[in-house]
């Protein structure tokens, strides 16, 4: 299957990532239209569970391309992320030669040191050429990778390449569509971040939330989707340790129709509280008064 065409404007963008079930408001859908236009890295931030890695998700699935993910942790290296020799099949390789005798030294490293013996991991496969088009590389979580690892991208983030000492120069023949994602644990550092479009994703509005439901949950209740929205966007306002994102409305929106629940009540929403907040602390906050306060301020009809 060929890659469909990139969106010719920012409305053609905010249609196709509306056509996969994405709403996003239009700065957003600005900034990835640019980022695709112009060939350069999007770098979002924002909190856990407000849509980031889901961007990538889509325009993989709507521009037809193979998405390819990164998911950063602490520690992670050049041979996890990049590329690593098969060191198993080199030894075989080498002992094979030698017991055939007449080795050339020369011409042992060079085949050793091939293609076929070249372990490719997400980075070096998203530089490779596909016939369905320049691939998704999603890298999310970058703040959660050591400060090492951010300086290894400066280079692929530049000029789409990767220079493996024993083998040589991979270079793109086409850059690949690259979603970088952070949850701000940590400041990323300016070289990386002047390499790319930057944009911050914040928790949607209560219209564009209640829509991003209905949208995703076409079946629920029209007043239960109201009175969740509500509920959620009140927690918000809370100090809690860590609010909940639309990944968690959408999720408690989910349980609260598998319990075929029509509205809010104390008893339901105390007993699916763990799917908006996953923080004893913060669901130790929500009880008694402090609760009864939200789901009345949520269910009082306007």
């Amino acid at each position: 299957m060929s890659a469909a065409a990139l969106p010719s404007s920012v409305d053609g963008m905010l249609e196709l990532l509306s056509s996969r079930g994405y709403l996003a408001e239009r700065a957003l859908a600005t900034v990835t239209f640019l980022a695709l236009r112009m060939g350069r890295p999007l770098f979002l931030e924002g909190e856990a569970g407000v849509g980031k890695t889901e961007i990538a998700k889509v325009l993989s699935a709507a521009l037809r391309r193979k998405l390819i993910r990164l998911q950063c942790y602490e520690g992670l290296d050049v041979a996890s992320a990049v590329y690593e020799w098969n060191s198993a099949s080199q030894m075989i390789a080498i002992r094979l030669a030698e017991a055939g005798g007449d080795v050339d030294r020369d011409q042992l490293t060079s085949d050793i040191f091939a293609d076929r013996y070249l372990i490719k991991r997400p980075l070096l496969q998203a530089l490779e050429p596909d016939v369905a088009g320049a691939p998704v590389l999603l890298i999310d979580e970058l703040d959660r990778a050591d400060e090492a690892f951010e300086a290894y991208l400066l280079e692929i983030l530049s000029d789409f390449q990767v220079t493996i000492p024993e083998f040589g120069t991979v270079k793109a023949p086409h850059p690949p569509i690259v979603i970088i994602t952070s949850n701000r644990t940590r400041e990323i550092h300016d070289a990386l971040k002047r390499r790319c479009l930057y944009h911050w994703v914040d928790y949607p509005s209560t219209e564009r939330e209640l829509a991003i439901v209905r949208t995703r949950l076409p079946g629920i209740p029209q007043r239960l989707s109201q009175q969740v929205v509500r509920f959620v966007q009140a927690l918000r306002d809370q100090d809690f340790y860590k609010s909940p994102g639309v990944a968690e409305t959408l999720d408690w929106a989910t349980a609260l129709t598998e319990l075929d629940a029509r509205g809010l009540t104390a008893e339901v929403v105390g007993d699916t509280l763990g799917a908006l907040l996953k923080y004893q602390d913060d669901i130790a906050r929500m009880q008694g008064d402090a609760l009864a306060k939200v789901i009345k301020d949520a269910t009082s009809e306007e």
